[in-house]
């Protein structure tokens, strides 16, 4: 079977190709921007007064590096974890449960303490 640029000389269809890729990277570009304007990153979600209440507690008992972000809803199965949703502030205890288990995260939420997956947090 012959391809559609099989009878062009060979810096001409390089040429093509490499034309065709830009255009490609251009729309995936143009893609990228305007899904990031549409979806507003987890990060811009105004505080109540009670949760900035509540930072500002954390912040003077645990410092401002010790504050992280839930990236998304966590709801605890086992005793000791908290349940938690998307875009609570939390103040880092320990990096590991009491087994030195580092995948949970012991955490005060401004109240209560526990447990919860270190991969849904994020630095604040």
């Amino acid at each position: 079977p012959q391809l559609p640029h099989g009878h062009m000389p060979l810096p001409s269809f390089w040429k093509v190709v490499e034309d065709a890729l830009q255009h490609s990277g251009a729309q995936l570009r143009a893609f990228c921007q305007a899904f990031e304007t549409v979806t507003p990153s987890p990060g811009a979600q105004p505080l109540t007064p009670a949760e900035e209440r509540k930072v500002l507690s954390l912040v003077s008992k645990h410092g401002p590096d010790k504050l992280y972000q839930v990236t998304s809803n966590i709801s605890g199965s086992k005793d000791l974890d908290l349940t938690l949703l998307r875009g609570q502030i939390v103040a880092l205890l320990q990096s590991a449960d009491t087994k030195g288990n580092a995948s949970r995260w012991l955490v005060d939420a401004g109240g209560p303490r526990g447990f919860v997956p270190a991969a849904k947090l994020r630095p604040y």
